[in-house]
């Protein structure tokens, strides 16, 4: 198992989940909701420099057949933003399927009532996210996913790679 922190985000249309791990990589905590838009990159290289980061892992929703959604090629531009603002630190994608259905599960049986879950569902899929992602690097010794691909010079998102966030 590699030594450092890394940074799990969990990246929705209106909010962005971010977990992080201890530098030994056994456990992924909550950090925070960041509010997507203006900001929200920043927001995230801020706690990927606190925390030392050595990657961040990127949710890619995909379905249970395995094909990439509309939400996934979302995440897959918002992760090629995040690369360019947090280079060298590497981006890793990770299938993140059912990673909010099972932290819904989780805060039911930890007692929180579903109104009360917006506030932190996205944090708790972040959680779900990240630990899946360290348990599969301890359990195989390969880093989790895989790493997200340079962009190419006039090939769709990776054009965005410089601009802002979508609003």
């Amino acid at each position: 198992m590699r030594h450092g922190a890394r940074i799990g985000v969990d990246v929705g249309s209106v909010r962005i989940g971010v977990a992080r791990s201890d530098p030994s990589g056994l456990l992924a905590t909550p950090v925070e909701t960041v509010r997507r838009g203006r900001g929200d990159l920043a927001r995230i290289e801020e706690i990927a420099a606190e925390h030392e980061a050595i990657e961040i892992v990127v949710g890619l929703p995909t379905s249970l057949s395995g094909r990439e959604s509309h939400a996934a090629g979302a995440a897959r531009e918002f992760a090629v933003r995040l690369a360019a603002r947090v280079a060298p630190v590497p981006i890793r994608l990770v299938d993140e399927r059912l990673t909010t259905v099972s932290a819904q599960q989780g805060l039911r049986s930890s007692g929180v009532k579903a109104r009360n879950q917006r506030d932190v569902i996205d944090q708790a899929a972040a959680v779900v996210l990240l630990q899946a992602a360290l348990d599969g690097e301890r359990a195989t010794g390969n880093p989790p996913g895989r790493p997200l691909e340079p962009p190419r010079p006039g090939n769709g998102p990776g054009e965005e790679a410089s601009g802002g966030t979508p609003r």
